[in-house]
């Protein structure tokens, strides 16, 4: 199996432009630092909360006047979280 990231790369880039959102963050950096986010609160908090995890960081940048530095931040913020969060 080849690298899925072309097509993870074209599918950002189709729904970035169709919510009128393109540009405010570079794609493959929003690709890598989610897809790290998700592995880290999969591994460290559970599987579904890595989706709902992702949306909350997303809805946070939406509010933020830098969304690039506010993904940066948040995402290292939650992963710091996960993983120290307790394993049930």
């Amino acid at each position: 199996m080849g690298d899925p990231k072309p097509d993870i790369q074209e599918w950002v880039t189709a729904i970035a432009r169709m919510l009128g959102i393109e540009g405010l963050v570079d794609d493959a950096e929003l690709i890598d630092v989610v897809l790290d986010l998700t592995a880290d609160v999969a591994h460290g908090v559970s599987r579904p909360a890595a989706p709902v995890t992702a949306f909350l960081v997303g809805l946070a940048m939406g509010r933020a006047a830098d969304p690039a530095a506010a993904l940066r931040a948040h995402t290292a913020a939650v992963s710091a979280l996960a993983a120290t969060w307790p394993v049930a």
